[in-house]
């Protein structure tokens, strides 16, 4: 067994996964696994730039992250960076800090590489199950890109868009400074347009349509299970291959966007940094269950996250 630490910083969150792993027999055991929200991606889409304060409250994450990784006694640390980090002019800020923080450089890896890592740790589990077709469709949705990845035993193709929760909420709900309250029609209808776009793209790489099953990830998938599930709090234990059909997709979705922010607050299961992009993070699963016909999604706790954890564990052999 290896023991390794992964940190996953993506446009809306950054999470560490400090794990043992034997890459001889898939084993992963989980030691500590936790979550920040720190919106690194903050006005990115708008400013080409990570924001000052957006910095500060990753790089407090990652001083955290450090002690308990040191605590812990990692043998080897993996930070991968994704779709807010690749699109900044400053990233080089970004880089510098983290260096002084835990000593590594992390990875500003390309769409396809997350993917693959995505694919890799969401499905490692699934690859025995026989109530479950191949090939299985992966898709990430993010705060600033959204990953499609088919494959059965291995990845066959891979696609990255500009499309996630993050991104389209400061892109179409944002109305002179203020997330709009409930969104309107057109705001609606906007997300919309822009996400069928970017599935175009996706399928001139992807044959979404050829799943036989699809796989959701992240948190705007979880937080859609959790609601579904009717949990009085989040249970990760529950949530984790739980399957979600697309008729309570759309009524979750349809009232998140009819919600206000007070109403989404409330809901037990939702965390705070979610409440203002959640609504746009269900619209991107509804439309992408849709086009792919897919009558439901089988939920995964086990992600990019664990995908970066094995890498790891490989990487020190």
């Amino acid at each position: 067994m290896k023991r390794v630490a992964a940190i996953d910083c993506g446009t809306n969150s950054i999470r560490l996964l400090v794990a043992d792993c034997d890459p001889a027999t898939g084993e992963l055991k989980d030691l500590d696994r936790r979550m920040q929200i720190v919106r690194l991606g903050q006005g990115v889409d708008r400013t080409g730039r990570l924001a000052p304060e957006a910095l500060e409250r990753t790089f407090a994450a990652c001083r955290e992250y450090a002690a308990v990784i040191k605590g812990l006694g990692a043998e080897q640390v993996r930070f991968v960076a994704t779709s807010a980090s690749r699109d900044a002019e400053n990233r080089d800020d970004f880089v510098r800090g983290v260096v002084d923080i835990l000593g590594v450089e992390p990875e500003v890896i390309t769409g396809d590489q997350e993917a693959e890592f995505s694919f890799n740790g969401a499905t490692k589990e699934l690859l025995g199950r026989a109530d479950l077709e191949r090939p299985f469709l992966v898709v990430d949705i993010g705060g600033g890109s959204t990953e499609f990845v088919l494959g059965a035993d291995s990845v066959r193709a891979a696609r990255s868009v500009d499309v996630g929760c993050v991104r389209m909420t400061e892109r179409h709900l944002v109305h002179e400074g203020e997330i709009s309250d409930p969104p309107t029609e057109g705001q609606i209808a906007a997300i919309k347009t822009d996400v069928a776009t970017a599935l175009d793209r996706a399928e001139e790489t992807v044959p979404l349509r050829e799943a036989a099953t699809l796989v959701g990830l992240a948190g705007s998938v979880t937080t859609v299970a959790a609601i579904a599930l009717g949990l009085d709090r989040y249970e990760s234990e529950a949530i984790h291959h739980s399957r979600i059909s697309l008729a309570q997709v759309r009524e979750i979705t349809d009232r998140l966007l009819a919600s206000t922010h007070a109403e989404r607050a409330a809901i037990p299961v939702m965390h705070p940094g979610r409440v203002d992009v959640i609504a746009a993070g269900a619209l991107v699963l509804l439309s992408i269950m849709e086009r792919t016909g897919a009558a439901e999604v089988v939920v995964s706790e086990h992600d990019i996250l664990d995908g970066i954890a094995w890498h790891a564990a490989l990487d020190d052999e």
